[in-house]
């Protein structure tokens, strides 16, 4: 018989002791790829926010507001006020005090700007020098804030447009509102909205005004002409608040639109009674492009009167936990004074007398904490944020918000 070609090593007497470290191997290697496994699994769902942007990707770009400041005749120190309540480094701020204004308020306001070290460094805040007439209820006002919004858009980038008159006041810091912004898409525009006008439609949309604001420098009342007007047949009406929250793609349409729509609907507005709680309204709703990117809230909080006034009620100490619980950024209207202001101050933005609200570009400092700052794009969001992001998830819920789109 042949003699076996069957190596050294794998002789008999080698393949027990072969088999059995071979085996041992086997399952140590296999122990060790699994250990890696359940190391690898467990920190992929960690809520650490270095495991949760490799999940979600880097995260989301903090967006950029365009805010108006309006006032009147002594509104000067409320629009003071308000700027710092609301600024922010990323933000442009135009503050408009109307032709009814002195030119020494106006003027006292600018100073102000100027004075401020963080303001000349970024260089976002602006006030109007030739003031524009506004005529309660009339078109006027509406004028001012297309121009008003005209100016922002040369003046720099952003991503949302807000006004707020003299009489409003934030419910919480900018870094709430930026924060959870940021993760929401940029072309939704906030506004209250609706083609059931019932009573409107015999007060505001037939009657024919005429606002001698438009004509003269001296502010009147609003002309009521004899007769009225038929309901337009071309487009649908639609009315709401006046106080918006809306996309700059949005308003670039508006101001430059690329088709007729914005400039008839200016022309029909131009006698129309109230014409800023309809004129964004009915563009928004009557162009395909834009009508899917409503939501049907102006992010502000009110009290009315039953049966309702023409404005809402002055807001007070009694009202401070519904506007707390409501998640409303924006709370309006608010007497000058308002001891609730100052419970806002400490209790929601952390703002010291005459100062800016801290955030996370604030390096902070007891005396002033805005007086050194760091890098703007770093926010801190407060526990306010929880409760806009519960009202944002509430407004954007498929219950509500394809339902409550432009109808």
């Amino acid at each position: 018989m042949k003699r076996s070609h069957i190596p050294f090593i794998l002789d008999r007497k080698w393949l027990i002791p072969l088999f059995v470290v071979v085996t041992f191997l086997l399952i140590f290697a296999f122990l060790t790829n699994l250990n890696q496994d359940k190391q690898s699994s467990s920190s992929s769902f960690t809520s650490s926010p270095n495991s949760a942007s490799k999940l979600l990707g880097s995260p989301p770009e903090i967006p950029r507001f365009a805010y108006l400041l309006s006032g009147t005749k002594g509104d000067g120190p409320k629009l003071k006020r308000l700027l710092q309540a609301t600024y922010h480094p990323r933000n442009s701020y135009l503050l408009h005090l109307d032709l009814e204004a002195s030119d020494s308020e106006r003027l006292d306001l600018a100073r102000y700007v100027k004075s401020e070290a963080a303001i000349r460094e970024f260089a976002n805040v602006w006030v109007v020098g030739k003031a524009n007439l506004e005529t309660y209820k009339g078109p006027t006002v509406m004028a001012a804030t297309l121009h008003a919004i005209a100016i922002l858009l040369k003046k720099g980038n952003w991503d949302w447009f807000i006004n707020l008159s003299a009489s409003d006041y934030p419910l919480m810091p900018q870094d709430d509102l930026l924060h959870i912004f940021s993760y929401l898409p940029r072309d939704l525009n906030f506004l209250e909205h609706s083609s059931e006008i019932g009573w409107k439609e015999f007060q505001r949309a037939r009657p024919i005004i005429i606002d001698p604001g438009l004509y003269h420098s001296k502010k009147s009342g609003v002309f009521w002409a004899k007769e009225k007007r038929s309901m337009p047949a071309s487009f649908k009406l639609y009315m709401g608040s006046e106080w918006v929250i809306l996309t700059r793609s949005f308003l670039e349409f508006c101001i430059w639109g690329w088709d007729n729509l914005p400039r008839t609907l200016l022309m029909y507005y131009t006698n129309f009674h109230s014409s800023l709680e309809s004129y964004f309204h009915t563009v928004v709703c009557n162009h395909k492009d834009f009508q899917n990117t409503t939501v049907n809230y102006d992010m502000r909080f009110a009290k009315w009167d039953n049966p309702p006034k023409l404005g809402p009620m002055n807001l007070t100490w009694d009202h401070y936990d519904e506007m707390v619980k409501s998640g409303a950024p924006f709370g309006r209207e608010f007497a000058e004074g308002e001891r609730v202001l100052t419970r806002i101050d400490r209790e929601l933005l952390s703002r010291l007398d005459d100062r800016f609200v801290p955030g996370g570009w604030c390096v902070m400092d007891k005396e002033d904490p805005c007086s050194v700052y760091g890098s703007v794009n770093v926010v801190k969001p407060s526990l306010s944020s929880n409760r806009l992001q519960r009202l944002i998830l509430k407004l954007l819920d498929t219950k509500n918000f394809r339902v409550k789109q432009c109808q």
